[in-house]
């Protein structure tokens, strides 16, 4: 069980994804949390070197927590698709090249259903919150949101695969759907609400 709680002050957020940094600002400031990022910090960004998003979200959370001295929290996350075995799971960014373009990660997981002539459109979000304290204590939380690719890609609300994935359940892709509905129901929002319950006062 754990007992430690993350009090109200610095958090410093260890991703260089400008989205991400405005989800968790939205889901942490409410609690009191001064959310800084890697990118405000000039933190720079270790090589992602594990192979499950536990991993490397423990990963990218201990090298801020070190540089910085404060709590850090990292969110690794990425889409798993069924008919493709799982991928481009922890490779979801890399997926996308540098300079990070996800239409063209869009089109590449389009482009290999189509070659493998898949008829299931099946997929999830799947997200691991890391917390790593500077004294070196650590948790994480994981998450998951189920459901649907589509094609072409719709809306420019969201970030990465959001345009091309409908939630079980809805009508609208992530990339149509108002940020404060997704922040309520993503992946990212199912490891908060467990993060929540443990961590904050």
């Amino acid at each position: 069980m754990i007992k430690r709680k993350l009090q109200p002050g610095p958090l410093v957020a260890a991703t260089h994804n400008a989205g991400k940094v405005r989800e968790l600002k939205d889901l942490f400031e409410p609690a009191g949390l001064v959310v800084r990022s890697a990118i405000e910090l000039g933190l720079d960004e270790p090589e992602e070197t594990e192979m499950t998003f536990t991993g490397n979200a423990l990963l990218k959370a201990r090298a801020a927590a070190i540089a910085t001295g404060e709590p850090a929290l990292s969110d690794d996350s990425g889409l798993s698709v069924t008919a493709l075995g799982g991928q481009p799971g922890i490779y979801s960014a890399r997926w996308a090249g540098e300079p990070r373009d996800f239409g063209r990660a869009m089109e590449k997981v389009q482009a290999a259903l189509n070659d493998i002539g898949a008829e299931d459109r099946s997929a999830k979000f799947v997200c691991a919150l890391a917390v790593v304290w500077p004294d070196g204590e650590e948790v994480v939380f994981e998450g998951e949101v189920h459901g649907t690719l589509v094609w072409p890609p719709r809306g420019d609300r969201g970030f990465g695969y959001d345009p091309m994935f409908v939630a079980t359940g809805k009508s609208v892709t992530f990339g149509e759907m108002d940020p404060a509905k997704k922040h309520g129901m993503s992946h990212r929002a199912d490891a908060f609400k467990k993060l929540r319950a443990a961590l904050l006062p």
